[in-house]
């Protein structure tokens, strides 16, 4: 089962506030919450949202390599089985899925959200 949330931002979180909205939700129902970005920054409201936060480089690895991920599933508590990974780049779903994790490649929002919810077994919005 899938417990653990892990997101990309640019081309992601940064095009509105229903894929925000949707982390929010999956942390109240106890999911883990990690963001994953080649981007040296992030605003501060999204990423205080996240238990763990792994911007560029800082784990000594990038994506699409598969061992992001299973640093970031360990960093989470979580194994890379127990982790949906939402991307909009096929390099780094392809990575993700490598490693164990289950991968959204998002395209729009609405099919990412409930391919989120369904995994996670979230109540839709």
């Amino acid at each position: 089962m899938q417990r653990a949330l892990v997101m990309d931002y640019a081309g992601v979180l940064d095009r509105g506030p229903d894929l925000l909205d949707l982390v929010r939700r999956a942390r109240a129902a106890g999911v883990s919450t990690a963001l994953v970005t080649d981007a040296p920054a992030v605003p501060d409201d999204c990423a205080e949202l996240f238990d763990v936060l792994v911007l560029g480089p800082a784990i000594g690895v990038r994506k699409p390599d598969p061992e992001v991920y299973r640093r970031v599933a360990a960093m989470l508590g979580r194994a890379p089985g127990e982790c949906v990974v939402v991307d909009d780049s096929a390099r780094n779903i392809r990575g993700a899925r490598t490693a164990g994790a289950v991968g959204v490649h998002h395209q729009r929002d609405s099919s990412t959200i409930t391919d989120v919810e369904i995994l996670l077994d979230l109540p839709a919005a």
